[in-house]
């Protein structure tokens, strides 16, 4: 007994360190980042010590909450500035992050929000300057609109943030028309290429409202 003891307290250890992300992803995506450290606990099932000890700071929550975001955030940009048409990788990464911040709310706030103290929770400046150094290409390339700013970018997620439907199959098809719609404003010479289809946001509308 005495030496399956350890194994016992890694394995309790390990759950709740799993149900305690499990909760702040939840908590997260649904109330946002403001969401009190003993709420994200009470939903873990675990005490306030408990929290404290795996996660002394909500900084390092948030960060290891959405580590697989981040990676996957990291990996959307670095396709897209391996693209060989700069303008093309461009739009891949303003499609994808429109996305993938659409399927998790939680990690937008996080992506947007500047948290005192925390190391780049979300990975904002390694996607900031990446595309950054895409946009000089596209400029140079004359495809993307030469007075396109970084600021344009966050503008574009802040806007897609705002997205509100009852599933994320139907957030996400919205997004998808308003990445397109989006990335149309950005591009020099428009050639309006069609549209994703429209998401239903309006479910009262009458028909003639929609084409």
């Amino acid at each position: 007994m005495i030496e399956r003891l350890p194994h016992t307290l890694r394995s309790d250890a390990l759950d709740n360190r799993e149900r305690i992300l499990d909760a702040a992803r939840a908590l997260f995506s649904t109330v946002g980042l403001d969401v009190p450290m003993r709420e994200i606990a009470r939903r873990a099932g675990v005490g306030p010590a408990t929290l404290y000890r795996r996660f002394p700071t909500k900084q390092l929550l948030v960060a290891e909450a959405f580590a697989d975001r981040l990676r996957a955030c990291r990996t959307i940009v670095d396709e897209g500035c391996a693209h060989p048409d700069p303008w093309r990788g461009l739009c891949l990464v303003i499609e994808k992050l429109c996305e993938l911040h659409a399927r998790d709310r939680g990690f937008t706030e996080a992506f947007l929000a500047t948290l005192p103290g925390a190391p780049d929770v979300a990975g904002r400046e390694y996607t900031v300057k990446a595309v950054a150094g895409l946009a000089r290409r596209a400029k140079a390339a004359g495809r993307l609109r030469p007075d396109f700013v970084l600021d344009d970018l966050i503008l574009v997620l802040m806007a897609n943030k705002g997205i509100h439907a009852g599933s994320t199959a139907t957030r996400v098809m919205a997004s998808r028309r308003f990445a397109a719609l989006a990335i149309q404003a950005l591009e020099a010479c428009p050639r309006h290429a069609p549209l994703p289809p429209a998401a239903r946001l309006a479910p009262n509308a009458p028909d003639g409202a929609r084409p």
